[in-house]
């Protein structure tokens, strides 16, 4: 592929990508109740689709026909979750996927050049703080404040727990199998491993989100020279932020005029907040998302052994089947948090949990091939 076909190939995964962003917050912002956070949503919407304007343009400029828009499949599916869960379900994974955004324009010369990177990145904050004070709170209240960040973080530690239970006791237990031990000892191999694991989980996490949080409290004085940076918090971003906390337009403009002026007492109260965020966003709740993490290890972990348990004649067979139709699924879910295609995350998913699989299965079948020749004792 030539240096301008990869240039317009980008220009177009731009384009849709924006337009997808578009047509997600145009979604969120007819679904929303609370019309603050609605017009929001709304703003966000208008925003995205100025930065597809600009990806047009320059499609145009190259010379490419631009297509007919259609939202991906990732977009209609958190349009929908959007319909059944209501809005505070898909507002973590919109997060990461600004967040994304502004990481891969950062990259991208023209991009960086036309404020684009900058303004990905006041949209994450944008969304922070909507998932920090929740969707549905009233007026000058904090409602259900950190529901939507409560919610996020314990649905991803979940996701991530059930991931890490599946694809551990399953190269655990290929492992045992290529070993040719009998069904007795790989079942309890395959129960030492889920509680172990799930432990060992709970524990993990439970020290990660905690740490994130003292972390973030130890921010202050960077969090201040970054919102002194009129650049990065342009007064658009930052009036966003305060009408998803729930001030009034003109209100929200007013404060953020404030700080981009640099009035301490306005600046300082930005940071205490936006320390708040990361704390809330980050561990809302640590002994939650341990428990969260500990019952879905063990979910995930119960997958490959379960074949043992009730089809030992073809258990190896129904337990990789099993596991990679799980392993799917799983790489499903976490494209709500990675950004990328629920396809491309489903299959990289089978992909790198087979690999090892394989892997610890061939291990097993040497090791057990050593243990029968004698070389060691048994």
């Amino acid at each position: 592929m030539s240096v301008k076909q990869r240039e317009r190939a980008r220009f177009l995964r731009n384009w849709r990508d924006e337009r997808d962003s578009a047509a997600l917050y145009g979604a969120l912002a007819a679904l929303e109740r609370n019309p603050r956070l609605s017009r929001v949503f709304a703003r966000l919407a208008e925003a995205e689709r100025q930065h597809s304007a600009y990806w047009e343009r320059r499609l145009h400029e190259s010379g490419q026909t631009v297509p007919k828009f259609r939202p991906s499949l990732r977009a209609r599916l958190m349009m929908q979750l959007a319909r059944q869960f209501g809005v505070a379900f898909v507002v973590p994974s919109i997060t990461t996927r600004e967040l994304a955004d502004h990481q891969r324009y950062s990259g991208q010369e023209d991009a960086i050049a036309a404020g684009l990177s900058k303004e990905e990145r006041g949209h994450a904050a944008v969304m922070r703080r909507v998932a920090t004070y929740g969707s549905d709170a009233e007026e000058g209240e904090e409602g259900v404040a950190g529901g939507v960040g409560h919610l996020g973080n314990n649905l991803r530690a979940a996701v991530l727990g059930a991931n890490d239970g599946l694809a551990s006791n399953f190269c655990l237990l290929m492992g045992v199998a290529g070993g040719a031990m009998p069904a007795g000892a790989i079942v309890l191999t395959g129960v030492a491993g889920l509680v172990a694991g799930a432990c060992s989980m709970a524990l993990g996490e439970w020290l990660s989100v905690t740490n994130a949080c003292e972390m973030a409290r130890s921010h202050t004085d960077t969090d201040a020279r970054e919102l002194h940076t009129t650049t990065v918090w342009k007064r658009e971003e930052l009036a966003l932020m305060h009408e998803a906390r729930g001030m009034s337009e003109e209100a929200a403009q007013q404060a953020a005029a404030r700080v981009l002026a640099q009035e301490p007492e306005a600046l300082h109260a930005l940071i205490r907040e936006e320390r708040v965020i990361a704390v809330a966003g980050r561990s809302h709740n640590a002994a939650s998302a341990a428990a969260y993490s500990f019952l879905l290890f063990a979910l995930g972990a119960s997958v490959p052994l379960l074949p043992f348990l009730f089809a030992s004649g073809r258990a190896i067979a129904a337990s990789i089947t099993l596991s990679l139709v799980a392993l799917f699924a799983v790489g499903l879910l976490t494209s709500f948090f990675n950004g990328r295609s629920p396809i491309f995350s489903g299959l990289r998913q089978v992909g790198v949990g087979a690999a090892a699989a394989a892997v610890t299965y061939a291990a097993g079948r040497l090791v057990g091939a050593v243990i029968t020749s004698g070389w060691l004792a048994p």
